[in-house]
C-alpha cells in the first residue's frame, strides 16, 4: 500500500505544472462554505477583515484545509495575491496527521516539499 501512495504523490507533483493555477475567491463571511470548489482558494473576509483561507487537500485525501490569518491566531498564514489573482501562502502548509502532506502554494500552484 505504501508504494501505491508514494506513486500517487509522485504523479500528482508531476502533472500539477499542466494544470491551471489555483484561483481564489472571495467570500463575505466569518467561515468557509461547506462545499470548497476543487482547485479553488476561498478566502473568508467579514467587511473588511480577512479571517481564513480554506481548500481541498491538493493530494486528493479530500481533506479540506483552513488557514487563519487574523493577526490574532497562532499559528497563522500570510497570503499575497499577484495581478492575475493567483494567491500565494506563506508559511508552507505541513499537516502532521493523516496524509502528511507539505506543501507551498506560489502563485496559484502547489509546489511540493
Amino acid at each position: 500500500m505504501h508504494i501505491f501512495r508514494e506513486l500517487y504523490f509522485f504523479i500528482l507533483r508531476k502533472l500539477e505544472h499542466f494544470l491551471p493555477a489555483r484561483r481564489l475567491i472571495i467570500v463575505n463571511d466569518d467561515s468557509l462554505p461547506e462545499k470548497i470548489p476543487l482547485r479553488s482558494i476561498i478566502l473568508a473576509r467579514d467587511g473588511d477583515e480577512d479571517w481564513c483561507i480554506g481548500f481541498k487537500c491538493p493530494c486528493g485525501c479530500n481533506r479540506t484545509i483552513e488557514l487563519m490569518v487574523i493577526d490574532e491566531a497562532c499559528p497563522r498564514w500570510d497570503y499575497c495575491i499577484d495581478h492575475n489573482r493567483l494567491p500565494s501562502l506563506h508559511p508552507s502548509v505541513w499537516l502532521k496527521d493523516g496524509c502528511q502532506s507539505h506543501f507551498w502554494i506560489k502563485k496559484g500552484r502547489v509546489i511540493w516539499v
